[in-house]
């Protein structure tokens, strides 16, 4: 018994062991890519400051990241940048919502239905080739200058990439999946729950992100074009006074919430995923 209890022992702490050199080896790992990630931005802010410091680069025209960061400061304090941002958020999430909605809808519906894209995709895919500053006068025209055109035309934007990659990712299905849905005897809505979105799945987190990136830069249109408040405004407003830096923290604004939306989706990929077996480098 006793000699069984100390095998026991041993292995549990064997076992401690290895779990205590999993996790420390878990956040080497993620240190390292942390500082990967961060090693080429912040190189860059150095030698900005630095040129911007010497003279080499004008800082009317460039600032430099600590006037940057000072003026970020300046303006959250004031709470001018929080009213900004918040119009600006609601703007893009109601756009995404509504053009990646109607997107997955239709990449859906024309993907699982050959008819529907002898009638809806030729013309959806021309629309999709139009640029979206030729229409934003149009929008300007028909719905004025007032939230509801700058919502539809991010939501335009949103839209394509959602529906392009639903439909890619229904027809990429194998079918034999659909002869066996057919065996279990499936009707159109488990096809469609069970069948075809899980194998769609990594198609639309795709198109997810892709809408999403669409949608932060549709916002600055809409702003750039007509608006009193929003991110997008205040980049226009201090151009037009040359405050560099004010339109550097408008920029990074932008950049940050693209870059925190992304990787979100990511998030989301690697926790609905798992059990994709792909290449890892």
């Amino acid at each position: 018994m006793k000699e069984g209890n100390m095998i026991m022992s041993t292995v549990a702490l064997t076992q401690n062991k290895e779990k205590v050199i999993k996790k420390r080896k878990l956040t080497t790992t993620r240190g390292i890519i942390v500082f990967r990630a961060l090693f080429l931005p912040i190189l860059v802010l150095i030698v900005w400051e630095l040129l911007t410091k010497i003279g080499i680069l004008p800082s009317l025209l460039f600032s430099s990241p600590s006037l940057i960061v000072s003026r970020g400061i300046e303006l959250a304090a004031s709470g001018k940048l929080w009213d900004h941002m918040e119009i600006s958020l609601i703007r893009a999430l109601l756009g995404f919502l509504l053009g990646g909605a109607l997107g997955l809808l239709f990449g859906i519906l024309v993907g699982m239905n050959s008819r529907s894209e002898h009638y809806l995709n030729p013309t959806l895919q021309m629309i999709r080739t139009v640029p979206l500053l030729a229409i934003t006068p149009l929008f300007i025209l028909w719905f004025g200058f007032g939230e509801l055109s700058k919502v539809l035309l991010i939501s335009l934007g949103s839209f394509f990439p959602l529906y392009l990659q639903a439909f890619l990712g229904i027809r990429n299905i194998d079918n034999k999946l659909f002869e066996v849905a057919k065996v279990m005897e499936y009707n159109r809505f488990h096809q469609i729950t069970k069948l075809m979105l899980p194998s769609a799945l990594p198609n639309i987190l795709l198109g997810v992100r892709l809408s999403l990136s669409v949608a932060w830069m549709c916002l600055v249109a809409a702003e750039l074009l007509g608006a009193d408040r929003g991110i997008g405004f205040m980049i226009q407003d201090a151009r037009s006074f040359m405050q560099t830096d004010t339109v550097f923290v408008g920029i990074i604004i932008f950049a940050l919430a693209g870059k925190l939306s992304d990787s979100f989706v990511r998030f989301l990929e690697q926790r609905l995923l798992k059990w994709q077996d792909n290449f890892k480098a």
